[in-house]
């Protein structure tokens, strides 16, 4: 939406395209990503065991509520599919595998490679601690599970903290896709995906059995996306009280903090859509920055804090006052790799390259293969 000023009064009109600079969700991401940071740094080895030693309140918050920005995540997800699959409330017309299979292949590029700095920080950190928070060593059918982002269902050991909420996003995002392509035939698609929200929020959120799945997280995803269509409809403000009052009455039957948590993001994003403060605010530069590598901390900051505690248990360091260092110096070294790893891996650039090279590899050994027969007819002949 754009602002349009006309004889002092203030009037709201579309915009003809959708901004690609959207400052708000960026900095909610950056908030949530740097909330997730904190919460494994709080939970992990002896650094953070220094850390509870000398702020036990804090560090307690941090534990037990800092995971809650995965909230956040999810909700800014669900808004963001539902403008790149379903702008205006359509049904997806052709089939949403090749969507989906992009959407695999733009998060698994990343995880992959992070992935593998696990495992090797896991290898180094465990010549120099013995601590629960190193992940056991990689088998091949680990990495296998993990690499077909089935690891959470299967249940096979994480190879990394936080590696199962893509999992999750890879799941909702394929679920999307499906609802929205399966109610092509009757315009019901957004009714599809937000019948199913309403069931998660009623009934599968409140079963944690479920939550390997992506119908245990839908309604937080649904939530955003409804966000989304709501903003853009004439009749914004009955729209928004039809999402919290069925928000609301899920958290009457079963108050849940992390339901509570959605549903304000959601308000916030279709408030925010809705004024034009989503493309104009915050104008923070580090923010901005923050949330454009947020995928990319969230990532390698585990790496990283084994690497660091594997250090602070090689060094003998005891101290409370050098864990606070530590944990500083790591949290530093978190932010610097996830530059760096974005640059090289995550962003557009970098993905195209490396997926570009996996193609041709790809290929050059169908061809191999191809010609293996040929080569061994012509073989035999001559022998």
């Amino acid at each position: 939406l754009n602002f349009v000023h006309r004889s002092k009064r203030c009037i709201i009109r579309p915009m003809s395209k959708f901004s690609n600079r959207m400052p708000l969700i960026d900095a909610l991401k950056a908030i949530a990503a740097l909330l997730v940071l904190l919460n494994h740094f709080s939970s992990y080895g002896p650094l953070a065991a220094g850390a509870r030693s000398a702020f036990p309140e804090i560090s307690g918050w941090l534990f037990d509520y800092a995971r809650m920005a995965v909230q956040v995540f999810l909700v800014i997800a669900g808004f963001l599919a539902a403008r790149a699959l379903s702008a205006n409330g359509q049904a997806l017309a052709t089939s949403p595998l090749p969507l989906i299979w992009k959407r695999y292949l733009r998060l698994a590029v990343p995880y992959l490679a992070a992935i593998g700095l696990a495992i090797a920080a896991a290898a180094i950190a465990d010549q120099w601690m013995d601590d629960e928070a190193i992940p056991a060593r990689a088998t091949l059918i680990q990495w296998l599970a993990h690499a077909l982002l089935v690891q959470g269902i299967l249940g096979v050991d994480s190879l990394s903290a936080g590696v199962w909420y893509i999992a999750i996003d890879f799941q909702l995002f394929a679920l999307m896709a499906i609802l929205l392509w399966s109610g092509r035939i009757r315009l019901l698609a957004p009714a599809l995906v937000l019948v199913v929200a309403a069931a998660s929020l009623f009934w599968f959120n409140r079963d944690a059995s479920w939550d390997n799945w992506a119908i245990y997280f839908f309604g937080s995803y649904g939530l955003g996306a409804a966000a989304w269509w709501a903003s853009d409809r004439r009749q914004f403000s009955s729209w928004l009280g039809v999402i919290a009052t069925v928000a609301t009455a899920a958290l009457v039957i079963d108050f849940r903090l992390r339901i509570a948590l959605a549903l304000a993001v959601a308000l916030t994003l279709g408030f925010s859509r809705r004024t034009g403060l989503l493309e104009q605010w915050p104008n923070f530069r580090p923010l901005a920055f923050l949330g454009q590598i947020s995928y990319s901390i969230f990532l390698v900051h585990f790496p990283v804090l084994l690497i660091a505690n594997g250090l602070y248990a090689r060094l003998g360091l005891t101290s409370t006052s050098s864990a606070i260092f530590g944990l500083i110096l790591a949290l530093t070294a978190s932010i610097a790799a996830a530059t760096l790893f974005y640059r090289w891996i995550e962003s557009p650039e970098a993905s195209r390259r490396i997926t570009g090279a996996l193609g041709w590899l790809f290929a050059k050994g169908r061809e191999v293969v191809r010609k293996v027969p040929a080569l061994t007819t012509r073989f035999t002949r001559r022998a």
